[in-house]
């Protein structure tokens, strides 16, 4: 039978291992700090100084980190656009990392007629609609429209292909755009910004087709009014 030192050590050993494979630098940490006092309690159940002194630092390093987070987290602050477009699209990513994501793009008022993407042409910036609406044309047919809280251009903005559609501004609109050639390299170099992306237009893409087959049901149930 295990000694309850030894069951420690392998409780250590086991968040270790959970922890390389954590999502997040974060709970990474947390991990790894829960290991440090499993090991400073089994080496201080043996009387092992040298042991517990190693595991000590390991503990107060973690600590030390982990309080540095959530510091910075607490100190970050949102407007309230940037707060919707956080709660809706990226929660999943620390506040000082979306912090550093929304300060890629800036906040930009655009006015009825504005194009923000041509078909078949680049994708220059990836929007999000905080107010106002634009409506979606593919061969020059309408085929949607674009709400607040919705993305443009993050079918393509990554990937550099050119866009699937035109969007135009129905009415004036407040957008945050970040430039695509800038957005591409700072993705590829900030893997939990990528996956925070990926997340998002994942969201966005699943509401649009959403509301896509609202408005197929509505037409047929209506059809005299199409």
């Amino acid at each position: 039978m295990l000694t309850p030192g030894a069951l420690l050590l392998q409780l250590g050993f086991l968040l270790v291992g959970i922890a390389v494979v954590a999502p997040r630098l974060a709970h990474a940490r947390l991990l790894i700090g829960g290991a440090a006092l499993a090991w400073l309690i089994a080496a201080a159940l043996a009387r092992d100084s040298l042991s517990m002194a190693w595991t000590g630092v390991l503990l107060a390093l973690c600590l030390i980190m982990s309080g540095r987070g959530l510091w910075s987290n607490a100190m970050v602050r949102f407007s309230e656009d940037e707060k919707a477009m956080y709660d809706r699209l990226f929660s999943d990513l620390p506040r000082s990392r979306a912090r550093h994501l929304f300060d890629q793009g800036i906040w930009l008022a655009g006015k009825e007629g504005d194009t923000l993407t041509y078909e078949g042409g680049l994708v220059s910036h990836l929007y999000y609609l905080a107010e106002g609406e634009a409506r979606v044309l593919f061969q020059g047919q309408q085929v949607g429209l674009c709400r607040p809280g919705d993305l443009i251009g993050e079918l393509t903005v990554l990937s550099g292909e050119n866009a699937s559609a035109t969007v135009i501004l129905n009415t004036p609109a407040r957008f945050w755009c970040a430039p695509a050639d800038d957005l591409r390299p700072y993705a590829e170099a900030h893997e939990d910004v990528h996956r925070a992306l990926e997340h998002g237009f994942a969201t966005v893409l699943k509401a649009k087709l959403r509301a896509s087959n609202r408005a197929l049901v509505e037409a047929a149930a209506h059809p005299s009014a199409a």
